[in-house]
């Protein structure tokens, strides 16, 4: 083969081109993403409205159905669901496989911002991940006794500063006390008066209002006028008239009063038994957890020293983590592959008892693995579980290329070659099948990327994974391996370590030689139970369950 003499007369560039594929695999390893499992996004939307004091019936029909008819024609819409609860409508955009969300999502806020919905519902809001996931983390916010000012805090300033940060989709806070006005009014002087319930509602909101007003025009200038009028303490709201009898004015501390409490607490959140805010963190679809997590982190260390000295301090307590989950994952497959890496070596070194060509070896698992992590950060893949089982099970496959040039280099060396000759010869022989051999393999994982749905999502990376490790093994096997086979002496055979004649014989010759002379002489006995094992597996199949 052209490219194994171009190896063997170019060492010193085939040196440079290797050291080059490590150093660059090196840095792509520290910029690989951490992710438990790949990137499983759903390709759906979810539009959120929220209308207050409203029962689910009353959101289904004046909210999620007007909601579903606008958005049911958007662009790539193949199902459209959705799900009333009190005071909030939640409808789920689901859309076909490889739509960019992106421009999903603009087509979508076209068809919602022409949207005609009840006044005193909120805007819908827009969602690029599943309200109903898990958050990435969970912190307990202390510091204080003033529960109602933690919960203030951390709405108002904690809220928005972590949705600010790259990779984080929303933030959710619950436990504590949240403000509100409330007014009780007293039925007997409702009654006495001839004043409904419904007045005093109307009549507060057409004194809490902040509207546009239209334009003023002077001269050449334009003015945008606005009618402010929203109350700003508690007295004001007791002042209000809300109705006239005998041209008496009726104000509401007549029938009752205006005072500043806290809403009814549907959840209670406890660290180690004592009251506390819960903030929890949901990352975008698209976003890296251990990534999002260590700036979340990073920002809410900072935050707790800015609320220190303050007259409600913060304290920040990280109550369940993923990304902690998910590097403990990773490090226990990395783990496990390089403990499986290191017995390939040794069982390589006790079946070849040669030094140099364990060595050989052995350099070409750590190459093959730092090159596939240049592929894999050249594809987008992240290290995560699927990612490195393709690893893990490519580094059983790493060797064979190595050890198939490897054998057949040593047994020209054998028949009185030079190493530079039996490095040309050797390789050369076995060049071909060895790339035909790898790309069988690469035919089999390969065409998974095509895959769509889930499980395209679930296995491209550990199927693009084991690709990856098998080209650069084989990239290794004819070029590198020669190159270094060829690196030698004339005349100086390979020094082989021999392993005793009476142990080899005791655990390898002597007992695989009787049962193949055993097997040779019972050829329809073995090919009986052969066969039946084979049916037998068959009538397994049916049984087995799927999902």
């Amino acid at each position: 083969m052209k490219i194994v003499g171009f190896s063997i007369r170019r060492p010193v560039t085939v040196t440079m081109l290797f050291v080059a594929i490590a150093v660059f695999g090196g840095i792509s390893y520290g910029r690989l993403a951490l992710n438990l499992l790949p990137e499983i996004s759903y390709p759906t939307l979810t539009i959120r409205t929220n209308y207050e004091g409203t029962a689910p019936a009353e959101v289904e029909n004046l909210i999620t159905k007007t909601v579903e008819n606008a958005v049911s024609v958007a662009n790539n819409v193949i199902r459209v669901s959705s799900i009333s609860k009190p005071e909030v409508s939640d409808v789920i955009l689901e859309f076909s496989w490889r739509t960019n969300m992106d421009f999903a999502a603009l087509d979508v806020r076209e068809k919602l911002d022409v949207l005609q919905l009840p006044l005193d519902a909120d805007k819908p809001i827009l969602l690029r991940y599943d309200p109903s996931t898990d958050p990435i983390m969970r912190v307990s916010v202390s510091g204080s006794s003033d529960l109602s000012g933690i919960r203030y805090l951390s709405e108002e300033f904690v809220k928005s500063d972590l949705e600010s940060i790259d990779g984080v989709a929303a933030v959710r806070i619950s436990g504590g006390f949240e403000e509100e006005i409330h007014v009780e009014l007293d039925e007997q002087k409702l009654a006495s008066l001839g004043v409904s319930i419904q007045e005093v509602t109307t009549r507060l909101g057409q004194e809490n209002i902040n509207l546009t007003a239209g334009t003023l025009q002077e001269g050449e200038s334009k003015y945008l006028v606005r009618t402010l009028n929203e109350f700003q303490d508690v007295e004001e709201i007791n002042d209000v008239i809300v109705a006239q009898k005998n041209g008496v004015p009726i104000r509401l501390s007549d029938l009752g009063s205006a005072y500043s409490g806290y809403k009814e607490r549907k959840v209670i959140t406890r660290i180690n038994g004592e009251e506390s805010v819960e903030i929890a963190v949901f990352k975008a679809a698209d976003a890296n957890t251990v990534t999002a997590a260590a700036q979340v982190r990073t920002r809410l260390e900072e935050l707790e020293q800015e609320y220190s000295g303050k007259r409600v301090p913060l304290n920040f307590q990280v109550v369940f983590d993923q990304s902690r989950f998910i590097e403990h994952s990773i490090d226990e497959v990395l783990n496990t592959a390089m403990i499986g890496g290191i017995l390939a070596i040794i069982v390589l070194f006790l079946f070849l008892r040669s030094v140099k060509s364990t060595l050989i070896i052995a350099l070409s698992i750590p190459l093959s693995i730092v090159a596939t992590f240049f592929l894999m950060y050249g594809a987008n893949i992240s290290l995560n579980i699927m990612s490195l089982s393709g690893l893990a099970l490519g580094i059983g496959m790493l060797v064979d290329n190595s050890i198939v040039v490897l054998e057949a280099i040593h047994r020209y060396q054998t028949q009185g070659h030079s190493p530079r000759e039996a490095a040309d010869l050797g390789a050369s022989e076995v060049g071909h099948a060895v790339v035909a051999s790898t790309l069988t393999t690469v035919c089999v994982f390969a065409p998974i990327v095509f895959v769509e749905g889930i499980a395209g999502q679930l296995f491209a990376d550990q199927a693009l994974t084991v690709t990856f490790s098998l080209v650069a093994s084989l990239l290794v096997a004819i070029m590198l391996i020669p190159m270094l086979a060829s690196l030698g002496q004339d005349g100086v055979e390979n020094a082989r370590i021999e392993t005793p004649k009476k142990v080899r014989e005791f655990f390898l010759v002597r007992p695989y030689s009787r049962f193949l002379a055993y097997a040779l002489r019972q050829r329809l006995v073995f090919l009986a139970v052969a066969l039946v094992l084979f049916a037998g597996a068959l009538s397994l199949l049916a049984g087995l369950g799927s999902e």
